[in-house]
């Protein structure tokens, strides 16, 4: 499957250039429409104040919404009117609570979401929920993006993380139009023991499965040699040179629908190349 409608979603115009400039640049090498979806979100909480001021607390927040939500659609359409894509521009006001609900419903019908990366300093408190919302609510793919590195439409090398999981496999299928045109392909599995599996061989049949589909494929057994699954991805991901992560999301429910593991959160915090992600 091509990736023929793409999303993106902005709450901060100091996003815009660097989320759309990666966009734009992959839908214009896939033949894609772009869809932006610029928020200005209404971060109070209703009935916080003291009733006198609750009323007009509450005029001067929407207003400051409205007021962010225009300011990001004007980068936007002074960014994407020097392309040469399909494109097309929703700006809205929205209150956190309902950022989830928004975010989910474009991305059901996205064949692909880009993000900028949900962790970091100076970034809003409602990126981590954009993603979440995508993913879990949305059941879109993901990219999330890596600083001044952009998405490639015909990566150099990919690596794939893999334990065997729903998650992971589900995400090698929704990234299967990338690992096709990737010239290499690097399965990486950590500490094989500990995943439950039947094969001598860790990663054949994956292997064998993605090779069917035309897929360069090498399968990488590394040892955990650090703290954290992550870090040892991360650094194969650097030793390799790829400009491309795939690999599962992993969440637990709490307050929302989703919310993302530790172990998905530790990855994006620290990732250096974009990571491609579903659930």
């Amino acid at each position: 499957m091509a990736y023929r409608s793409i999303l993106t979603v902005l709450a901060d115009a100091k996003d815009a250039d660097a989320v759309l400039d990666a966009a734009a640049a992959f839908a214009s090498a896939s033949g894609a429409h772009l869809d932006v979806l610029c928020l200005g979100v209404d971060r109070t909480q209703t009935g916080y104040y003291f009733a006198g001021a609750t009323a007009l607390m509450h005029d001067e927040t929407i207003a400051q919404a409205q007021a962010e939500a225009t300011e990001i659609e004007a980068a936007a359409r002074r960014i994407l009117e020097r392309s040469d894509i399909s494109w097309g521009i929703d700006a809205m006001v929205a209150q956190s609570a309902s950022v989830s609900g928004l975010v989910a419903r474009r991305a059901r019908f996205a064949d692909l979401v880009i993000l900028p990366k949900p962790y970091g300093e100076g970034q809003y408190a409602d990126a981590p929920v954009m993603v979440e919302a995508a993913m879990f609510q949305g059941n879109a793919p993901v990219v999330v993006l890596a600083e001044g590195k952009p998405v490639p439409v015909k990566p150099r090398r990919v690596v794939v993380a893999w334990n065997e999981s729903a998650e992971a496999m589900a995400s090698i299928r929704r990234a299967l139009p990338l690992l096709q045109a990737a010239e290499e392909v690097s399965i990486c599995i950590v500490a094989p023991e500990r995943h439950s599996t039947e094969s001598s061989d860790p990663g054949a049949e994956l292997s064998r499965m993605l090779s069917r589909h035309g897929v360069s494929v090498e399968v990488a057994i590394l040892a955990q040699t650090l703290p954290r699954v992550s870090e040892v991805i991360a650094r194969h991901v650097a030793d390799l040179d790829a400009d491309l992560l795939v690999m599962g999301a992993y969440g637990h429910s709490r307050f929302r629908e989703a919310i993302l593991g530790g172990a998905t959160r530790n990855m994006l915090e620290h990732a250096r190349v974009p990571v491609f992600m579903a659930h």
